[in-house]
Order: structure tokens, then C-alpha cells, then sequence
């Protein structure tokens, strides 16, 4: 058993049981972690940091408690946590089904002196190893569309926030207008896959990109299915032309 910094609750350590999607994912996020944040600056100009930045922003702006636990899901390298240190919360917990993925962010949180404020936990999304109404506010930065069953995912974060909690999600959405929408398809379908399969040496993971995010339901229907998983309120705000969205939910 791994105990977190938290003596209330046990954590029990994540492990996949089934060839799923879930354990596709963690392979592929695995063989990808040496190269994702450089993939990530450079397949986004480098604007993915200006989207973490906007959605911590609605967040402070939402947020209740002032000294808040933070749950950070699919945290990755620890980006979004770390960009969530302006919240200047008690403390945040991310998790990940990635090892390779966590051992990285591990590092940049010893670099940046920050472990004592962020722990990072192998566990899964989708059956979060808290308790219910455990954590004041809870992020996930492109990761929802991984889930392999949406709905549980997101119950599951609304079971473990308290009433009252903030749930921000920032994920990659369709542009509706032209020509947008058509150079947005042509590139995530054309360009991503080539550049990923140039600097990842990974062919698969940034064609699975173009997939996830053209068969993920955005706008007023991830709206709808985060209102039946048991949030009360739900805004989104789309960016850049509609290339991202960031959707704030209240328990």
C-alpha cells in the first residue's frame, strides 16, 4: 500500500486489468513521455500554455475555498498542477495511469522545489482511490477524451469534490467555422501524425490525436453529460476559434 501525504485516507496502488482502450493508453502515453511536453510546445506554438493559464483563471474565479485540495486527473508532466500553484492552494494531488509520464513530472516538481506542495499518484480516473467529497476543486487538461467509459470518469469526479466544488476541464474541441474548421481537420489529421512519428518515433499516438478529439462530444453535448453525471452548472468557453474549450462545472 502506498499512503498519500494525507493521513485520512490509503491509497491502493493503480493496475490495469484488461486489454481496453485504458491500458492502450497507458502504453501509448508511456512510449511517448521522453518527447510529450516538447510535442506539446511545438504541435500548439506553444499556446497550450496561455489555455492552462486562461482555465486557472476561471477556476480562481469560481473557487470558494482559498486554501483548497486540488485534484489534478491525468496530470501527465505536472504541467496543470504546477500551472495551478497561482490558485495558491493547501495542496494538489495529480494522478496518472502513466509511470513514465509521472517519473517526469516528479522531476520538474523536485526542480522546481514544489513536492512538498504537489504529490503525483499512479492511479486511474475512472475509479479514483479517494473518498466522496474529498477535494475542494479538480482539473483535467486534455485528458477526458482518454477515458474509456466518459460518464463514469466524470461521476467519479463529481463524487470525490465537495458540494460546492470547481471541476475545470480543457480539451480540444472542432472549430465550426470555414475555413478553420477544414485547415484544423487537414492538420491534426495530416500534420500531427508526421511530426509526432518524426520526434516521438511513436506512429500510432498522434494519429490516435486526430481520432480522439474528431469522435469526442464538445460543447452543449459534454455540457449535457457532465449536467447527468451530477454537476448542477456547467459553462464552456471555447478558444482560439474554437480549437480548444474550457468547461467550468459546480457540484
Amino acid at each position: 500500500m502506498h499512503s498519500s501525504n494525507d493521513n485520512s485516507i490509503t491509497i491502493t496502488p493503480y493496475t490495469h486489468s484488461e486489454n481496453g482502450k485504458k491500458e492502450q493508453v497507458e502504453k501509448m502515453f508511456d512510449e511517448i513521455a521522453f518527447r510529450y511536453d516538447l510535442l506539446n510546445q511545438l504541435l500548439s506554438f506553444g499556446i497550450h500554455k496561455r489555455w492552462r493559464k486562461k482555465t486557472i483563471q476561471l477556476i480562481a474565479s469560481s473557487a470558494q475555498n482559498k486554501n483548497m485540495h486540488l485534484l489534478d486527473i491525468a496530470t501527465g508532466t505536472a504541467d496543470f498542477a504546477i500551472e495551478a500553484m497561482r490558485l495558491n492552494p493547501g495542496k494538489i494531488t495529480g494522478i496518472d495511469i502513466s509511470k513514465d509520464m509521472l517519473a517526469i513530472g516528479r522531476k520538474k516538481l523536485e526542480e522546481k522545489k514544489l513536492s512538498g506542495k504537489i504529490e503525483l499518484l499512479h492511479a486511474d480516473s475512472e475509479n479514483l482511490p479517494f473518498p466522496n467529497d474529498h477535494f475542494h476543486a479538480a482539473t483535467v487538461g486534455f485528458g477526458i477524451r482518454n477515458f474509456e467509459n466518459l460518464e463514469k470518469g466524470l461521476s467519479e469526479v463529481c463524487r470525490t469534490l465537495q458540494k460546492g466544488g470547481t471541476f475545470a476541464i480543457l480539451e480540444f474541441s472542432f472549430p465550426e467555422k470555414f475555413p478553420v474548421k477544414q485547415l484544423y481537420h487537414f492538420y491534426l489529421k495530416n500534420i500531427c501524425p508526421l511530426l509526432g512519428k518524426l520526434i516521438s518515433k511513436n506512429p500510432v499516438a498522434y494519429e490516435y490525436l486526430f481520432k480522439s478529439v474528431y469522435n469526442f462530444p464538445y460543447g452543449e453535448k459534454l455540457k449535457s453529460i457532465l449536467l447527468k453525471c451530477g454537476f448542477s452548472e456547467v459553462r464552456f468557453y471555447p478558444q482560439t476559434l474554437g480549437i480548444v474549450t474550457i468547461y467550468i462545472a459546480k457540484k
